[in-house]
């Protein structure tokens, strides 16, 4: 049995769009908040600024928790090859340094294909995980920071 994974994402929202990693799999694209999983013996975040360098190619100002969000693969869609998974993921606000003219992560994850700004408005339009955070981030509601488990 794998360990509960610790994993720091970014919510990085401008002009009315969020950045998200575009990626691609059988089924198509799918877009993730940018970050990643906690080694040990660093913060959250730590493992969040050193993330997106490597999948979006800049570096974030963190700034506070906005949601937790629980990933129990064999509970989802993807339970197929996700049975193992037990994820928690840290959902922080960010924004960019700076703004460069094109994203070039330095060691994109394995289905990484791009980055994308995503109005906020079209965000149902694709996939995107976690769909939770969908409603929250287009009503700019105030949530729940535990999200459960959810996919």
């Amino acid at each position: 049995m794998k360990p509960i994974r610790n994993s720091a994402k970014a919510v990085i929202i401008q002009d009315n769009k969020v950045l998200l990693t575009k990626n691609q799999d059988r089924d198509g694209y799918f877009y993730l908040f940018p970050g990643g999983g906690q080694e040990h013996g660093e913060e959250l975040s730590e493992a969040l600024r050193r993330e997106c360098i490597e999948e979006i190619g800049c570096a974030v100002i963190v700034d506070h928790l906005l949601h937790v969000r629980e990933y129990i693969g064999k509970n989802h869609q993807f339970s197929e090859w996700d049975t193992p998974i037990h994820q928690v993921e840290f959902y922080f606000q960010c924004e960019l340094e700076r703004i460069p003219s094109s994203f070039t992560g330095s060691n994109p994850d394995e289905h990484q294909v791009g980055v994308e700004w995503i109005p906020l408005q079209e965000l149902e339009q694709i996939r995107v995980y976690p769909h939770k955070l969908v409603p929250i981030l287009q009503q700019r509601a105030q949530a729940p920071c535990y999200l459960g488990d959810t996919n």
